[in-house]
């Protein structure tokens, strides 16, 4: 298992931490920040590249089921093998720290893709 996080990851886990003692309000308001980001990104006018796609993938996974515990697809199953390793790849954060971390990443790529 490797807890190699990019500088991004790295920024959120901070803040979550930071922000750890938090009450079920601000976990409501985060959940539907989430889900209000899941539509943004569904509504992008312009595909995102297909590295952008996996991390959104990857986190979204995190966020809605947690660590992946599926078996890995064959090897002929290209693109359900990356997006396994994609989503396999966050194993061990939190699904707060997911939701944190795909919000901002759909921000981002609104600029460039809504």
């Amino acid at each position: 298992m490797s807890t190699d996080f990019s500088l991004f990851e790295k920024r959120v886990l901070k803040r979550m931490a930071i922000r750890k003692e938090k009450n079920g309000q601000e976990d409501k308001e985060t959940y539907t920040k989430f889900k209000d980001a899941a539509e943004s990104a569904k509504a992008f006018t312009k595909r995102p590249s297909d590295d952008e796609l996996l991390e959104l993938y990857a986190l979204f996974k995190q966020a809605t089921v947690g660590d992946n515990d599926t078996a890995k697809p064959g090897m002929l199953d290209l693109k359900g093998k990356a997006k396994w390793e994609a989503w396999n790849g966050k194993k061990g954060v939190s699904k707060e720290a997911a939701m944190e971390a795909y919000i901002e990443l759909v921000e981002k790529l609104k600029a460039e893709y809504a």
